[in-house]
């Protein structure tokens, strides 16, 4: 039985030669990203901002506005209601009482609730979330400093493990994925809320892009002691070549099952994966064109003949000889 090849055998691809493209496209969508959020903002969640989030089911499709109007007659706050994927169930997030108290909660609720079924025949509440502001600003704390501490620690593992250079593109790599997925929920701020399950899937997807980039890095640092006498640009090209099924099967499975779960994992997935969905994508290509070719720019040579931990001392000078 033949194995499944996503990628041919003795591929050669010339990434290095598309540096310059990439990053002129990387800056693109890196400023762009930090325009969205600048215009835009982010849908932050009960998680992060405080305040009662209601799940209300309708027997058929409302308007946005008409529930809005509706809850603004009751005077209990400015309310934000959403529809996620299915029209017919409306997130509405309302401040917390004055009072504060779970009895005054569930008043506000009822209140709430009653009144739609009134106003929108068949309406049916679901269930609510509470979350006080002084725990919301130790989730965002906590939050930014996971994510934080995440990108310093796997910095400090790539300086320790292969070189500075590779600690420094590994940062670059991380802070592009980062400002894609945070761009995209800016964009699509209309649709998605951001809550832990982003934060989440956010600590996921450097998880995988580090993955990724060490692999190949590993293999970029094995080719220099190989090919000393080759050039920097032909080691890249070769070292992600020879990861490159890895990588895209590596992806593609992983994309198989997260699109299974977009489609059957309901709305309380789905933002965990959409962001998910595209951590992959984008990490991948960060990994390929990115961090790998950012090596050349920052110096990075290889190593110099007779250094210690060369293979069998033997000097090779293209992957020829290596194969």
């Amino acid at each position: 039985m033949r194995l499944l090849k996503l990628v041919p055998d003795n591929t050669n691809l010339q990434f290095v030669a598309l540096r310059k493209w990439a990053f002129g496209l990387t800056l693109v969508l890196s400023l762009l990203a930090i325009g969205l959020v600048a215009v835009r903002g982010l849908n932050m969640g009960v998680d992060f901002v405080g305040g009662v989030l209601m799940e209300e089911n309708f027997a058929t499709p409302p308007s946005i506005e008409a529930v809005r109007t509706e809850v603004d007659r009751l005077g209990v706050g400015e309310a934000s209601i959403q529809s996620f994927s299915n029209p017919r169930t409306l997130s509405i997030r309302l401040p917390l009482p004055e009072s504060n108290d779970e009895g005054a909660t569930n008043r506000l609720v009822k209140k709430v609730s009653d009144h739609l079924a009134v106003k929108f025949p068949g309406a049916t509440f679901s269930k609510y979330d509470t979350i006080t502001g002084k725990v919301s600003d130790e989730l965002i704390t906590r939050g930014l400093l996971a994510v934080g501490l995440s990108i310093l620690g796997i910095a400090l593992f790539a300086v320790v493990r292969f070189e500075w250079q590779f600690g420094v593109s590994t940062i670059v790599a991380i802070v592009h994925d980062l400002l894609m997925t945070i761009g995209f929920f800016a964009l699509m701020r209309d649709y998605f809320e951001v809550d832990l399950n982003i934060v989440a899937a956010v600590l996921t997807i450097i998880s995988y892009s580090i993955n990724d980039k060490i692999v190949i890095d590993d293999r970029i640092r094995e080719n220099m002691r190989r090919y000393r006498k080759m050039d920097m640009r032909e080691i890249i090209d070769l070292s992600v070549n020879e990861t490159l099924p890895r990588t895209v099967m590596t992806s593609v499975t992983i994309l198989l099952a997260l699109f299974a779960m977009l489609i059957l994992g309901g709305h309380v997935l789905r933002g965990f994966t959409a962001a998910m969905i595209l951590g992959i994508v984008v990490g991948t290509y960060s990994s390929i064109y990115v961090s790998s070719s950012l090596l050349i720019t920052l110096g990075l040579r290889a190593e110099p003949e007779g250094r210690k931990g060369d293979q069998d001392g033997a000097e090779r000078v293209g992957p020829k000889a290596g194969r």
